[in-house]
């Protein structure tokens, strides 16, 4: 796949992107500034929740970023057709698509072996002639940015010297993210090439775009269209809407997206993509796409079967970590998260643990997210056995080693009521893939008591006290 792309000269920190695409960019250095709005600013105290600053599109790059292969779901995957009386089909492998030679092996030069299961079910709708708009939930890891590109790929008309796929992503980091897939997966079609409509991408007034695909921001995106014409809106034939939950939440794209989409022919081919499926994400799909097929994914039983919960009394943050030190003395662990309410809460108890000895990464929000991405891998690689947190982290890491999880503060939210989802997803961090797991909470009042409490009856599950002075009682439950 052609691109003429140049090389960025980053900071290993920086190293988010490889290439930039075929269009020269005016300001290099902006494209790795923090996409997360936990960056310390002044008069800040550093001490407010992870929970009030967390970045929808930070939060969305980081596990781009983190994920070397594809998330083993047990979620089901439910599918709605348009047309009810329409064959019903999904595919085990990428042979019965009959995809172009160049675009199977790009496929397997990724390292695809077989679908996802978003993609065995979402393929066949959007590599169908004719074309189906389409509505699919799926998180990050699934797969689900390689079965678009695939479909914008198998789509295009390598004769034609104008832009026919268009897709649009919240931010310019995660635009290049995609744009990194098309090159990889189109790496053996080099008759298809790449252009990025992102902020710093200057081209001469009066030119037309001539790669066939087009990666961008929507502001970006609709200048090229409809104030500076680079772009035939009337001769695309897929558009792309992608993170969907985390447009809406940026001021002035959602009605950006809908101008675009305006603009595009009937017979253009709409596929949206979400995470979640909020009232207001389905009420902004509804109006991009027309007559879609739907893929949603049936919710994951909440089960904490296979781990162990327990509760240590203390009465300040000093006894909390000698606490933990009874506790990381009488176990043997392999990797252990622990979890704290804020920054400064965070560095601090990484700062005790140092000094003790261990080895620890520490992991908030005014991290770049490169820099977060980093962090996770080498605590991934288990160069850091313990990784001191807040809840900027608490969603959708998968490290096989974690054995232990401990709630230095336990989760509550804004109003100090219990975060039941955040506990689960905390606790969540251990038995992963069907193995046993530990959880232990730090309680320090009669407040942090009441918390625990709610939490038990939420999920109707005993959370046994532990004492951590007693190590044959640690050693017990650890066995």
């Amino acid at each position: 796949m052609a691109t003429d792309s140049w090389a960025l000269a980053v900071d290993a920190q920086e190293a988010a992107a490889e290439s930039i695409g075929s269009l020269q960019i005016k300001d290099r250095g902006d494209y790795f500034k923090s996409a997360s709005n936990g960056t310390v600013k002044p008069g800040d105290d550093g001490d407010k929740s992870e929970d009030e600053k967390e970045d929808r599109a930070a939060q969305s790059l980081l596990n781009k970023l983190i994920r070397n292969n594809l998330v083993n779901t047990t979620n089901q995957v439910e599918v709605l057709q348009r047309d009810p009386n329409s064959p019903l089909y999904s595919v085990k492998s990428f042979e019965e698509l009959r995809l172009k030679p160049q675009l199977l092996q790009g496929v397997y030069a990724m390292g695809f072996n077989r679908p996802s299961r978003i993609q065995e079910n979402a393929l066949p709708m959007m590599l169908a002639e004719p074309r189906q708009n389409l509505i699919a939930q799926s998180q990050s890891g699934t797969g689900k940015t390689a079965a678009f590109v695939l479909a914008m790929l198998s789509h295009v008309d390598p004769a034609n010297k104008w832009t026919q796929c268009l897709c649009v992503s919240p931010t310019y980091e995660l635009a290049l993210q995609t744009g990194k897939v098309i090159e990889q997966m189109g790496k053996f079609y080099p008759e298809v090439t790449l252009a990025y409509a992102i902020r710093g991408n200057k081209l001469e007034r009066g030119m037309k775009v001539q790669e066939q695909i087009v990666i961008g921001t929507p502001g970006t995106v609709l200048d090229w269209c409809l104030k500076f014409k680079f772009i035939d809106p009337r001769k695309i034939k897929v558009f792309v809407l992608d993170e969907a939950d985390v447009m809406i939440a940026t001021q002035g794209h959602q009605d950006q997206s809908i101008r675009i989409q305006r603009m595009l022919p009937k017979d253009c081919q709409m596929l949206l993509f979400s995470a979640t499926f909020e009232d207001s994400v389905w009420k902004f799909a509804e109006r991009i796409v027309p007559d879609p097929n739907i893929i949603k994914l049936k919710r994951e039983e909440e089960t904490l079967d296979t781990i162990k919960q327990y509760y240590v009394l203390c009465d300040s943050k000093e006894e909390k970590f000698t606490a933990l030190c009874n506790i990381y003395g009488g176990i043997t662990i392999a990797q252990a998260m622990i979890f704290c309410h804020t920054r400064k809460t965070a560095g601090w108890l990484a700062g005790q643990l140092s000094k003790e000895g261990h080895q620890v990464a520490l992991l908030s929000g005014e991290m770049v997210v490169e820099q977060r991405a980093a962090v996770i891998e080498r605590f991934r690689e288990g160069k850091e056995k313990v990784l001191v947190t807040t809840n900027v982290c608490a969603r959708g890491i998968d490290v096989e080693q974690v054995s232990v999880v401990i709630n230095f503060d336990l989760p509550v939210d804004k109003d100090g009521n219990p975060d039941n989802e955040t506990y689960l997803h905390r606790i969540g961090r251990t038995g992963r893939f069907g193995k046993r797991g530990l959880a232990i909470n730090m309680v320090d009042s009669k407040h942090s008591m009441n918390i625990l409490n709610r939490i038990e009856e939420h999920f109707n599950k005993k959370i046994e006290r532990l004492d951590t002075d007693d190590l044959d009682e640690i050693e017990k439950i650890a066995n």
